[in-house]
């Protein structure tokens, strides 16, 4: 087999691994991803199983209870039943009623139980419609 005919085989190997580990990669950081669930999703989630859960925080819910706090959580539009949840861990400065939050943890017996250091608050946007009325 002649050199040049070897170093384009050996080229188009190359391009083919290439390719496919690159098209796994894709797929793997697709898959990996999980998408928020809002506290109306989570009231019949499997308790045990780890997930990240959105929403906002019902003003005049908050409350310290020893080196945590208790508070509850309703879908962001305002709808739904509010979830209580408890946590430990660092809370953020803009952490309050009425902002929304992404939080990471597990239902158990009908609270929402967050992870500690995984609370995080969303800011109310800088930029609303406001009406010339």
């Amino acid at each position: 087999m002649d050199p040049q005919r070897k170093r384009k085989i050996r080229l188009v190997v190359a391009l083919s691994v290439a390719v496919l580990l690159s098209v796994a990669l894709i797929y793997t950081s697709f898959t990996a991803s999980t998408q928020a669930k809002e506290p109306s999703e989570l009231l019949s989630a499997t308790p045990g199983t780890s997930y990240d859960m959105t929403g906002e925080v019902v003003k005049g819910s908050i409350e310290h209870q020893g080196n945590g706090i208790a508070f509850l959580v309703r879908d962001r539009d305002g709808s739904g039943q509010a979830l209580p949840v408890t946590y430990h861990g660092t809370i953020p400065d803009p952490f309050r009623g009425g902002r929304e939050i992404v939080l990471t943890g597990e239902m158990k017996s009908g609270t929402f139980v967050g992870e500690p250091e995984t609370l995080v608050t969303k800011c109310p946007s800088k930029f609303t419609t406001q009406s010339n009325g």
